[in-house]
């Protein structure tokens, strides 16, 4: 499928990029982030992988206090790699360890359907 703007969009083959921002507080924030290091650095082998960045909110009454941002080389080679045990238990073991402040993350696969770049 393309978009208005002749952007591939929704097909296999194409690249995707995982967005996930987190509702998280404050006091909690460079300890998850030291952690969220750990277990990305276990996707950045993984076949597809093409990078990662964590964004953290310059002030601290943004709703979202860090936004990760990755890019794949396809839906499915992102799927393979968030299936890898070793990181499921990782992010399991990371959402038991803030239920006393619980972290939301909300997590999504994202086309892209406009792409600007400086001229």
């Amino acid at each position: 499928m393309t978009t208005d703007n002749g952007l591939a969009t929704g097909t296999p083959e194409t690249p995707v990029t995982f967005i996930n921002v987190f509702e998280i507080a404050a006091d909690e924030l460079d300890a998850f982030v030291g952690k969220w290091e750990e277990r990305a650095r276990l996707m950045r082998d993984k076949p597809g992988f093409i990078d990662s960045r964590m964004h953290r909110a310059r002030s601290t009454d943004s709703r979202f206090q860090l936004v990760n941002v990755s890019h794949w080389e396809s839906q499915e080679a992102w799927e393979a790699a968030t299936a890898d045990p070793d990181f499921a238990s990782r992010t399991r073991a990371a959402r038991e360890e803030t239920r006393r402040q619980p972290i939301t993350p909300n997590p999504a696969v994202y086309d892209v359907v406009v792409e600007l770049t400086a001229p």
